[in-house]
């Protein structure tokens, strides 16, 4: 079968720099709380650290943001020219994830081939989206990544695999392998270590992959037959990796006579996790929407999915959050499978008709802060069964966009392998 999923040249920090400043949590987490980046700030002062090769979103919409992105871009060229990085070649990490919470969750760093990914919804290719791509959303991270030397990851990338064949037969022998990073996250990400997998480890992996790429293996375990496999599914950083691939489309658009088989930009650096890792949960994400009339909005969504306060036998339910209060409202009229389905189509056309601001939100906590603020309002979505996913996506196509979170915010992947991308 067709491989995806390759060794790499890994970078990574030198051993005398601080690991725990080097590191800081994923781009898109955070990005209603500017003061947690402040935090970030002051941690790292004026040492070496991932925080300066990447741009928060929190800032995406500033009017600096050029500046910060080129400010970001002159940072990795300082980064590579001072000797900051420590290069590991043909390399896959296998990684322990400690959690806030104490859970460990293992997974393999490499990189992934981008022409076996397509992330439209529909898409028949080895590596796909679970939840629909905002195309939009692509263009300003384009700006970040097209003249940027090095990737940093914050792509988890899912795998299906119940029998524990890939990842965890690793993590049996990780005493005998070489440590290369073991540190403590700030600000509460928990803690992080990382092993380099020898050249046998590497081909163990990519056989289990095989097999359970193959297309008899596919057809028995799903009950299918003659479906394109699935065996990569998107967790976290789909925008990223369409980024990736938007940017690798466009080089080979730039040079149609050259031969990019080999260009880095085919290849995004991520992790790859088990679906079944104990410590991977899913976890709805919530919608806070500002700058709006909150009356008209229960309103005209009272109408459209024709909304009840009393339990319906069999349907679809989320709570309304205002002023950090909360209220059940069943759905008479879905328009989706799923709930956060019926939400999202409704707020997508209400936003664009009446105007307002709509974003993520994972904790619970911060919703009831947030919905404080005036002319806000909340909608809590209920968590969705990890198990339904990969049936999901190869029967239906992506899930609607922000249907699930792997774990809290502060639990998202952290910075910590690089690659050259030029």
């Amino acid at each position: 079968m067709k491989r995806a999923f390759y060794p790499a040249d890994i970078l990574l920090p030198k051993k005398e720099l601080s690991q725990s400043k080097w590191s800081v949590v994923a781009c898109d987490q955070f990005t209603s709380e500017p003061e947690y980046w402040e935090n970030v700030e002051n941690i790292v002062s004026d040492e070496p650290s991932t925080y300066r090769m990447i741009l928060p979103e929190v800032y995406l919409e500033e009017e600096d943001v050029e500046s910060r992105i080129a400010a970001i871009q002159q940072v990795m060229i300082d980064y590579e020219e001072k000797g900051y990085f420590e290069t590991y070649k043909d390399a896959m990490i296998y990684v322990e994830r400690e959690d806030s919470e104490g859970k460990m969750r293992a997974g393999l760093v490499a990189c992934f081939d981008l022409e076996a990914y397509d992330y439209h919804k529909g898409s028949s290719s080895l590596i796909r989206a679970t939840e629909a791509t905002v195309i939009e959303r692509i263009p300003p991270r384009v700006k970040v990544r097209k003249d940027a030397i090095v990737e940093l990851p914050h792509i988890m990338i899912l795998v299906d695999d119940p029998e524990q064949s890939v990842i965890e037969p690793i993590g049996q022998k990780k005493d005998k392998m070489e440590q290369v990073y073991d540190y403590d996250m700030m600000l509460g990400g928990g803690h992080n270590r990382g092993y380099l997998l020898d050249k046998e480890q590497q081909e163990k992996v990519l056989s289990a992959l095989d097999l359970l790429g193959s297309q008899e293996h596919f057809d028995k375990k799903y009950d299918i037959h003659d479906m394109p496999v699935l065996l990569y599914a998107m967790g976290d950083g789909n925008h990223s990796l369409a980024t990736a691939k938007e940017c690798y489309e466009q080089l080979k658009a730039a040079y149609p006579d050259q031969d990019m088989s080999k260009h880095p930009a085919r290849y995004a650096l991520a992790e790859l996790v088990n679906l079944h890792s104990p410590a991977l949960e899913f976890e709805a994400i919530h919608r806070i929407v500002t700058e709006i009339d909150s009356e008209d909005i229960k309103e005209k969504m009272t109408e459209e999915l024709v909304l009840c306060e009393e339990e319906l036998a069999n349907a679809q339910s989320f709570e309304i959050m205002e002023n950090g209060v909360t209220k059940t409202m069943w759905i008479g009229k879905p328009s989706s499978k799923l709930t956060v389905g019926s939400v999202q189509n409704f707020l997508d056309a209400y936003l664009k008709e009446q105007g307002g601001k709509i974003d993520y939100i994972h904790g619970i906590d911060v919703m009831k802060n947030l919905t404080k603020q005036e002319n806000s309002i909340g909608f809590l979505l209920p968590d969705m069964d990890k198990s339904e996913l990969f049936p999901t996506v190869i029967f239906d196509g992506a899930l609607p966009r922000k249907t699930f979170s792997m774990g809290h915010a502060q639990d998202k992947r952290y910075y910590m392998e690089c690659r050259k991308i030029k």
